[in-house]
């Protein structure tokens, strides 16, 4: 892979970034003006004042949302309008992170990973990624969940930067120093559980991007691996994550 930016990385990057601003205007523009239905007011109020939620629980969601509610300067009334641009940013760097991955996607299936689009190449690859992120970004479920107080946004957040760092283990996978992608992976899964478990369904492309990566296909290694992504995120939301807080809670 070369080290320096040449034309596709930069197109790549900054048409990312201008999905941000788009999204972003387009849910800030519509974000709920004061508290919506739902689980909204019991966020935002245990955010404001920095209690806690219904069980499970979403610290790491609390805490941020408390850093957006300063922005109401004092005033109590635009402090549910600072939880919902919250969501909406972060909804908007989920559309930009989605718009990379989909970009690298098909450039790693019809050009490969070494070589740099051009041409009608590079036009074909921007457009199917600005496609699918405007796609998803006026899609109905999101685009409720971007204007208003709720977790979900900021775990879709935590869910697209996940399999986007997946993607980039896989585009660095053969250098010496791609494992901190795994590590960064790792980091984030567990700041994304202090918000939701969406993020772990990302595990098992994890499992299945490192065996068509590290073995030759055999429908045996394929079935062993599926059965190793079920184990994993099974005994993740089944064992550890309610189990340490329980073998926790007999030395209380």
């Amino acid at each position: 892979m070369k080290s320096e930016w040449n034309s596709y990385r930069k197109i790549n990057c900054i048409t990312g970034w201008i999905m941000f601003v788009v999204a972003s205007f387009v849910y800030i523009a519509t974000a709920e003006p004061t508290v919506s239905f739902w689980d909204c007011g019991e966020f935002i109020l245990s955010a404001f004042k920095l209690q806690i939620g219904h069980p499970p629980g979403a610290p790491i969601f609390l805490m941020i949302d408390r850093l957006a509610t300063m922005f109401a300067f004092g005033d109590v009334t635009k402090v549910a309008l600072m939880a919902n641009i919250l969501s909406a940013l972060c909804s908007g760097l989920t559309i930009m992170f989605l718009f990379w991955s989909i970009t690298y996607l098909i450039k790693r299936t019809f050009i490969g990973k070494e070589d740099d689009p051009e041409g009608l190449h590079l036009f074909a690859i921007m457009g199917a990624g600005v496609l699918g992120a405007l796609a998803y970004t006026f899609s109905d479920t999101f685009w409720f969940s971007a204007v208003e107080g709720e977790l979900y946004a900021m775990s879709s957040l935590f869910t697209a930067i996940v399999f986007w760092a997946a993607l980039k283990w896989d585009e660095e996978s053969e250098d010496e120093h791609s494992g901190r992608w795994i590590i960064f992976i790792a980091f984030m899964m567990g700041l994304g559980l202090g918000v939701h478990r969406l993020s772990l369904l990302v595990l098992p492309i994890m499992v299945f991007a490192y065996y068509f990566k590290k073995y030759e296909f055999s429908w045996v290694g394929f079935l062993k691996a599926c059965v190793l992504a079920v184990v994993l995120l099974g005994g993740l939301v089944f064992v550890l994550i309610p189990g340490v807080p329980k073998v926790a809670g007999w030395f209380e």
